[in-house]
């Protein structure tokens, strides 16, 4: 799920065509903002009340943004593995026993609605029409809905798609920013090597399309300035040690983990092989505004244990799907893990760099990133590439704006969180 709509079918066209979803923010005023674009999810894109079954459309009323996006994101990726659960066919025996699927997603810090929260502060206000938090204590908490709450936990992500299909295997949520989504991949990989589920739904879903999320980042110093009428695209330069920042988005990925006899028995497209993963913590003192440009050692061993982990050299990576953000702290530490680790053959290795066409989507980044990995081994296909033009870091000199096919046999997905986790993973193609 991204700005270019639901499923891996729009996302792959959009950016093979070399197009972007960002565009000026139009669900709110961001004029006192640095930055007043985004890539969006529109309401046309996104009807969660017609994705979720009849018999659980009243629990839409206490789904956040990033929940619907995480059980639209869900929704697809059951039908594309050509799933039974009890959300697609009522009555009839799911694909994989309920017991046997798990269900990690990632998630971030979900904003109140600005809107609920203003209507139930209007009536706190004192004798000088001030906010009087006295009076919020009394009574204005209870002119919130009963269930206001349960709209804003990071784990009803995986509250909602775990009921709405029926998975009783282990679940779990990660909150760990950007590298949320790679993690909770991880983390199904790990529960089905070990036997405790034979699929899992994972991946990461956040919007941070919203006052909060402008907020923080800007405090953070991560975003890129794009005055109303600026071009937002341009703006975000992948690599670039002149860049300014990056530019927000909202969406998420989740696919099925599936043990691979799982997988084969029941005659499923396997994308890839999720063939090696790993994760690493840089010492961070102040998690909010961090420059992790020191970071590369940490980074660089998310990557090397990754490697490991899938049996594998640098040197049988075809690809690269990094975050890429265009903030230039996080780019100089993750291109300097990323030489440490490749060598002088980083700069014949082609990058996909996401930001620019779907911007940072927050727990959603890295899960999105794999999606594009597994579709780009499944295609032997390399998509467009914008805004890299200047990107000497990593020895990129133009835009790649055209598309190109490729061997691909090893993608390596490496992503670096806000608060500096990091996740690499080793997709393969399966032969």
């Amino acid at each position: 799920m991204s700005g270019f709509g639901i499923g891996m079918d729009p996302l792959w066209k959009g950016l093979c065509e070399g197009a972007s979803s960002i565009r000026p923010i139009s669900t709110f005023d961001p004029s006192g903002f640095i930055t007043t674009v985004a890539s969006m999810i529109t309401p046309e894109q996104l009807d969660i009340r017609a994705i979720v079954p009849k018999s659980y459309r009243k629990a839409t009323k206490v789904m956040a943004r990033d929940i619907e996006i995480a059980v639209a994101a869900a929704a697809s990726a059951v039908q594309a593995a050509g799933l039974t659960t009890r959300a697609t066919a009522e009555g009839i025996a799911p694909t994989i026993a309920p017991e046997r699927v798990g269900c990690h997603i990632g998630a971030g810090l979900i904003p109140a609605d600005s809107d609920e929260l203003a209507a139930a502060m209007l009536t706190c206000r004192d004798a000088e029409g001030g906010f009087d938090p006295g009076e919020w204590g009394r009574t204005g908490m209870n002119n919130l809905t009963p269930l206001w709450l349960l709209k804003y936990l990071p784990n009803m992500l995986a509250c909602h798609v775990t009921i709405i299909h029926d998975c009783q295997g282990p679940s779990n949520t990660l909150t760990c920013a950007e590298a949320s989504g790679g993690l909770s991949i991880g983390e199904s990989m790990r529960v089905i090597r070990r036997g405790d589920a034979d699929a899992c739904l994972s991946g990461g879903a956040e919007s941070k399309v919203n006052y909060m999320g402008l907020l923080r980042q800007t405090f953070a110093n991560r975003l890129a300035p794009v005055p109303v009428g600026a071009d937002g695209v341009a703006a975000v330069r992948p690599f670039d040690p002149h860049a300014g920042g990056t530019v927000l988005g909202e969406g998420g990925g989740i696919l099925i983990t599936e043990a691979f006899e799982s997988a084969i028995g029941r005659g499923a497209l396997v994308l890839a092989e999720v063939a090696g993963f790993a994760a690493s913590q840089c010492a961070c003192i102040d998690t909010v505004g961090v420059d992790l440009s020191g970071s590369s050692d940490e980074i660089a061993a998310a990557i090397e244990g990754a490697l490991q982990d899938a049996g594998i050299s640098a040197t049988e990576i075809d690809a690269i799907v990094p975050l890429g953000s265009g903030i230039a702290n996080v780019d100089a530490a993750e291109a300097k893990a990323l030489r440490s680790c490749l060598g002088d053959r980083l700069a014949k290795i082609p990058l996909i760099t996401l930001a620019p066409q779907i911007g940072i989507c927050g727990a959603g980044a890295s899960a999105l990133a794999v999606c594009v990995a597994a579709q780009c081994i499944r295609e032997q296909k390399l998509p467009a590439r914008l805004s890299t033009t200047g990107s000497i870091a990593l020895g990129v000199d133009a835009d790649a704006r055209s598309t190109g096919s490729a061997t691909l046999r090893a993608v390596l997905v490496t992503t670096t969180g806000m608060g500096g986790q990091s996740a690499a993973l080793v997709l393969r193609r399966v032969t």
